[in-house]
């Protein structure tokens, strides 16, 4: 039995037990049930799926704070007279490797106002973004790769 089955099973048993048939009760249950795998953990599959879940508990943050602060600065140079832009596009050499992977980053980037993923090299091997904000594109790229390409290789590896 995977490490995520037993969480979701140990999930619905705390919601049996509490009886708590909510949202809440789901979420308090999968806690404990991660709680008490993480305890009982014995092979190298539930430390990954430990690892993993944690990796995407630290990445939506990350993307909500990177959603708020670019709408927030999309929205003051659309409310302001003055026209703060320096559209561009960038080429961002990838460490990914699988699809999943691409298209993971290809997708975050694009739900993040004021950037686009417009194109992907034949090899593979570079990601053209489009962005409205380029100040220094060398800056531009590194934000990429330490935020968004990092934290997508963390959840996926």
């Amino acid at each position: 039995m995977t490490a995520f089955l037993a969480n979701i099973l140990l999930a619905l048993a705390w919601m049996a037990l509490t009886d708590s048939f909510d949202a809440g009760g789901f979420i308090t249950g999968f806690l404990f049930g991660f709680c008490v795998i993480w305890i009982g953990r014995r092979d190298r599959q539930t430390a990954a799926y430990h690892r993993r879940l944690l990796a995407i508990a630290s990445f939506i943050p990350y993307f909500i704070k990177e959603m708020v602060v670019a709408n927030l600065r999309v929205a003051y140079d659309v409310l302001t007279p003055h026209d703060y832009m320096v559209p561009g596009i960038v080429a961002v050499p990838l460490d990914l490797e699988t699809d999943l992977q691409i298209t993971l980053l290809a997708t975050c980037i694009t739900l993040t106002p004021g950037t686009l993923s417009l194109h992907v090299s034949e090899d593979r091997r570079t990601l053209y973004v489009h962005a409205m904000y380029i100040d220094d594109p060398a800056k531009l790229v590194e934000e990429i790769k330490q935020g968004f390409e990092l934290r997508i290789r963390e959840i996926v590896q």
